[in-house]
């Protein structure tokens, strides 16, 4: 308690450690809450959670709510999954699929993330994942970054015909993205203007907490 109210004045580190895709992974309290950082970058609760929660109030917490299953690509400590169950009170399943275990090993400790029952977590690549998986979602939210980087794939054709493929009528995408530069912000205009008109609504949300932009696609049928 001592050092949660002291992190209203300087963050404080509780915990440090190094897996073998990320070079640090840090959780520390910080204006009064635990939060999981990388070396750069937010991965969960703090920034993150207040960007993926706007994106979340965009698509609609009570459509959310009526959803039945939901999949979350990067997962880290969990805040996005977090928002879901105790704010928007989805009771459907949740599969969370997460490339580094010693994070989920983190996150279960700090942040509780095995206590969600409703909540399948895999490890394993997105990419490889996307390609086996024979399920729908009415939701898919990326959220896929190593420190402040976003990998190749995820702009690729293929892989995003697969997401498109994988959601149901009526499903959204909700894709966090990082624009730290001029050639990512034309990466993410290309994206926009190349996205199927006719059977998807697309639309992003620009420069949340300065660096994040929120891509939203709909599935029209």
């Amino acid at each position: 308690m001592i050092k949660k109210i002291f992190s209203y004045l300087i963050p404080i580190k509780i915990y440090q450690s190094k897996s073998s895709l990320s070079k640090s992974i840090e959780v520390t309290w910080a204006n009064g809450e635990l939060v999981l950082d990388s070396e750069n970058a937010n991965y969960s609760y703090g920034s993150l959670q207040r960007i993926l929660r706007i994106g979340l109030k965009n698509i609609g917490f009570e459509k959310i709510a009526a959803m039945e299953h939901i999949l979350v690509l990067g997962v880290a400590g969990g805040s996005v999954i977090k928002t879901l169950v105790d704010e928007i009170k989805f009771k459907g399943k949740i599969t969370g699929v997460e490339i580094d275990s010693d994070i989920i090993k983190v996150a279960n400790k700090y942040f509780a993330l095995d206590k969600i029952p409703q909540l399948d977590i895999v490890i394993e690549d997105a990419f490889e994942f996307v390609l086996k998986t024979k399920n729908k979602y009415d939701l898919i939210i990326i959220d896929i970054f190593q420190d402040t980087a976003m990998p190749n794939f995820l702009f690729e054709t293929f892989f995003i015909n697969r997401i498109c493929f994988l959601l149901k009528s009526r499903g959204f995408i909700l894709f966090n993205t990082m624009i730290l530069n001029e050639t990512q912000n034309i990466r993410n205009q290309k994206y926009v203007s190349e996205f199927y008109e006719n059977q998807f609504k697309i639309r992003t949300i620009p420069r949340i907490e300065i660096h994040n932009e929120l891509i939203v696609i709909e599935k029209l049928k």
